[in-house]
């Protein structure tokens, strides 16, 4: 099963996005074992070099961990799991709030609506 990329953006921070977007959703469990490289990249239809890419950038942001001959595992820090989930907040606030105003609409637009939304 491979996985549908979009075109404008790289497929290695897509499954990056992927990856982090399951540990937020609970998908993935803090200290949970990942599939190896290879194993990942043949679920996700990419190259291996690509998964590498991934599960080095996943690590190097503090978000994995690897014990030499066991694998790659979700870290267990909750303090940075928990600033994982506030980043990943703002960054979908921030886009939303560029794409919105890109297209011309106010503060005032943006905050009825959402109230309305919230009465529905």
């Amino acid at each position: 099963m491979s996985f549908d990329f979009l075109p404008d953006k790289p497929i290695y921070q897509q499954l990056i996005d992927r990856i982090t977007g399951d540990l937020i959703r609970g998908i993935l469990q803090p200290g949970e074992k990942l599939p190896s490289v290879r194993e990942y990249a043949v679920e996700a239809g990419v190259n291996a070099n690509t998964m590498q890419r991934v599960y080095k950038e996943l690590e190097g942001m503090g978000i994995t961990e690897t014990k030499r001959g066991q694998g790659t595992f979700v870290t267990e820090n909750a303090e940075r799991l928990g600033q994982l989930r506030e980043e990943k907040k703002a960054q979908l606030i921030d886009d939303f709030i560029r794409d919105i105003e890109a297209l011309g609409f106010t503060e005032e637009e943006i905050a009825e609506s959402m109230r309305r939304r919230r009465e529905r």
